[in-house]
Parts: C-alpha cells; sequence; structure tokens
C-alpha cells in the first residue's frame, strides 16, 4: 500500500470532494471514484498532515460515498480546508 500526501483538493458547489491532489506527485489529481476504489481495495492510503501528525482520508456513506478525514484521529473535516487544486 503507497502512502499519498493530499496537500489540495477540488470541491464541489456543495463542499463535497471531487478530486484529492499533490502537485508535487505524479498521480495527481486523483479524482474521487479512483481515490474512493484505492482506498476500499486498500491500494492506497491517502492523508494530510495537520501540525505534522497524519491523518488519514476514509470514505463515508451519505446516501452516497464521501471523503472525509478519519474521525477517529480529529473532528474537523481537514479536507475542505485545503486550497483548492
Amino acid at each position: 500500500m503507497a502512502e499519498r500526501l493530499v496537500t489540495k483538493t477540488r470541491k464541489g458547489y456543495d463542499g463535497d470532494i471531487l478530486t484529492l491532489c499533490n502537485p508535487e506527485e505524479s498521480w495527481s489529481p486523483r479524482f474521487k471514484h479512483e481515490a474512493i476504489q484505492d482506498i476500499e481495495t486498500k491500494l492506497h492510503n491517502y492523508f494530510v498532515e495537520v501540525e505534522e501528525e497524519q491523518i488519514n482520508i476514509s470514505v463515508v456513506i451519505r446516501g452516497s460515498k464521501h471523503l472525509v478525514t478519519d474521525k477517529q484521529q480529529t473532528l474537523i473535516n481537514n479536507l475542505e480546508q485545503l486550497t483548492d487544486c
């Protein structure tokens, strides 16, 4: 499983995360459906860094599948706070 640091995101009009990005990496951008498949099949682990701590990105179902930071590690969805890619 490859570790992939996410530094930026692209968001929909409703705040849904549509794309994960890290301009310094060859895998970027990674579209939502691709990242969800990567996470669910354990092909890749996506994460953000907050105060030098690694916060994993997980998949939740709220009607449909969404990308969020792991609620066991942080109460804030840090993906929403990243700048746009």
